[in-house]
């Protein structure tokens, strides 16, 4: 099917990738042991859309009316949203939450049409009708409930550090003392870096991609942002680059849509829910992110509200 994209799609040279990570509060998420990236890529799950779908949802009856749902994500992001310039196919994390999410909710995944949304444009994108849903590493926060509904969480990620695989004195922040640490400029990682830890020599690039080369190139020690995307670089390098370090953040990745619509809100939860039982939830990840060498944290508790 055309839509299951392997990861030979993340193993693509993405055009460029995000300049600016979410923000969040400082918090204990949990480490991950790396552990040596799978021989080969896991297959991704198959979702069975299911025929008895019937709520008094606004949005969900006009997607229903187009026969698919309209879905807003990245592009730029190996391993969670990425676009093959080559294919024009979406393959990552992300993009198989939206697909799982779409079968429950008794629409076709296959037709999903996904839209690149700039992270500045999410809010207004929802809140104009352009898209049903939003999934791009797309933090919950009090002040975006304002304006936005969230469903979830579906993942918790934190910011951390993106090393070489032979590095073995870089473990984390309390070893980054007069080491060349590399975040996008005007990031919130980026002055999270220049704030909490004056020790290390901030460097900044246009966006995480250059961050990256550099670190391959060894001009600079470690990338620093969310460790959900440094995952994601990790996996498009199997081999070359590791992720280290407990998350000093905390993260918690939603699922946007119209505030309005508290009865599709309550659907995507227990669609995420669903997932998480079956165990779509665990392949997907397996099948994207999980081809770092990290192995899949726990799935988060959903927050109803």
């Amino acid at each position: 099917m055309g839509w299951r994209t392997t990861m030979a799609a993340v193993g693509a040279v993405a055009a460029a990738v995000l300049t600016s990570a979410c923000g969040g509060d400082t918090g204990g998420a949990a480490a991950a042991t790396t552990r040596p990236a799978p021989a080969t890529t896991p297959p991704l799950p198959t979702y069975h859309v299911r025929a008895d779908v019937d709520l008094p949802s606004p949005t969900l009856a006009a997607a229903r009316q187009r026969g698919h749902l309209v879905v807003g994500a990245k592009d730029d992001q190996p391993g969670l949203g990425y676009l093959n310039p080559a294919t024009l196919r979406r393959s990552g994390f992300d993009i198989e939450i939206a697909r799982m999410v779409s079968a429950e909710l008794g629409l076709d995944p296959a037709r999903i049409e996904f839209k690149t949304i700039a992270s500045v444009n999410r809010e207004e994108a929802l809140r104009n009708g352009d898209v049903d849903l939003y999934v791009g590493t797309y933090s919950i926060t009090e002040e975006r409930k304002q304006s936005v509904g969230f469903a979830g969480p579906y993942y918790i990620s934190g910011q951390s550090f993106l090393v070489r695989a032979d590095e073995t004195a870089l473990t984390g922040k309390d070893t980054l003392h007069g080491r060349r640490v590399c975040s996008a400029k005007g990031s919130t990682a980026f002055n999270r870096l220049q704030v909490d830890f004056p020790e290390a020599q901030a460097v900044f690039y246009d966006d995480y991609s250059q961050c990256v080369d550099n670190l391959l190139a060894e001009v600079v020690d470690a990338v620093s942002t969310d460790e959900a995307i440094l995952k994601g670089f990790a996996a498009r390098n199997p081999g070359n680059l590791k992720v280290v370090g407990q998350p000093f953040t905390t993260e918690k990745y939603g699922i946007g849509l119209p505030k309005s619509d508290p009865v599709l809100r309550e659907a995507v939860n227990t669609a995420l829910e669903a997932n998480a039982r079956n165990g779509n939830w665990k392949a997907a990840y397996d099948a994207t992110l999980g081809v770092s060498g990290v192995p899949a944290p726990p799935i988060p508790p959903i927050e109803r509200y």
